[in-house]
């Protein structure tokens, strides 16, 4: 069951599952903590995960003050001291790498280590483009179900929407009592679409391992390569055959290969 943990002052809705290593989850574009509902299940018989609601996500509610990737890092740092976990394994997708990223030029003494999926640098000229498209779509799509068939053709695979996958994800998130509200939703993505981390990766030091999936269009592979040649000793690796959220697609898959990364970080002390 999760809870509400007030961090600094910001009242987030937290979901910890497990013993072991800490490890935070830091959720993507309007996922709340259910979006890892697979890695608390699949890894909790060997670490203990925290997941929460970013500001305007889930339960957690949006604020009346500016949203930046950076404030969001900071609710992240603030969560982990609230919990009292000196140092945690780190794990963002999509913009929740972004604010994994800030967390670590930020906050280095609460980073273990950083599992970075489906991330990006600098946004490019076509993320620029995807984004300031989503910001219109949300408005004016017909309803909320015709947004996030359109939304999800950049998210999941051909195989997902082929299978049923897609259509379940639609149908749970449209059943979900907490839905993200228009406002929030071009909020989180106007401060990730402001990511800027490129000139100052360099001065991450903890241990890194960026994710890509081979057929990601929101965030390909060139894009993750570049995040991964700027971090001093960051692993890169590609999912074939995976797109925008393999931990959801193949949990399996995903967690087996961030449990082997984890546990190498753990070995070498």
């Amino acid at each position: 069951m999760g809870r509400t943990v007030n961090a600094d002052g910001v009242e987030l809705w937290v979901e910890r599952r497990g013993q072991g290593p800490d490890v935070l989850l830091i959720s993507g574009l309007g996922d709340p903590v259910e979006a890892w509902q697979s890695q608390l299940d699949g890894l909790a018989d060997r670490y203990r995960l925290t997941a929460f609601d970013n500001r305007g996500a889930g339960r957690t509610p949006l604020p009346e003050e500016p949203l930046s990737v950076p404030r969001m890092a900071d609710d992240a740092a603030a969560l982990l001291r609230a919990l009292q976990v000196p140092a945690a394994h780190v794990a963002g997708f999509s913009g929740g790498s972004f604010i994994a990223q800030e967390l670590a030029l930020r906050h280095p003494d609460v980073v273990r280590s950083l599992v970075l999926m489906s991330t990006v640098a600098r946004p490019d000229a076509y993320f620029r483009a995807m984004t300031r498209f989503w910001r219109w779509m949300v408005e004016r799509a017909p309803d909320e179900r015709a947004m996030l068939e359109a939304f999800f053709l950049w998210i999941y695979t051909p195989r997902a929407h082929a299978d049923g996958m897609v259509d379940q994800f639609v149908e749970e998130t449209l059943a979900f009592e907490h839905p993200q509200s228009v406002e929030a939703f071009q909020r989180q993505l106007a401060a990730f679409a402001d990511h800027d981390t490129l000139d100052r990766l360099g001065r991450i030091t903890a241990p890194t391992l960026v994710l890509s999936g081979e057929l990601d269009l929101a965030t390909p592979p060139r894009l993750g390569r570049v995040v991964a040649d700027s971090i001093p000793g960051a692993g890169f690796e590609v999912l074939p055959g995976e797109a925008h959220q393999p931990f959801q697609e193949v949990p399996d898959v995903f967690n087996a290969r961030v449990d082997a990364f984890w546990r190498e970080v753990e070995a070498g002390g």
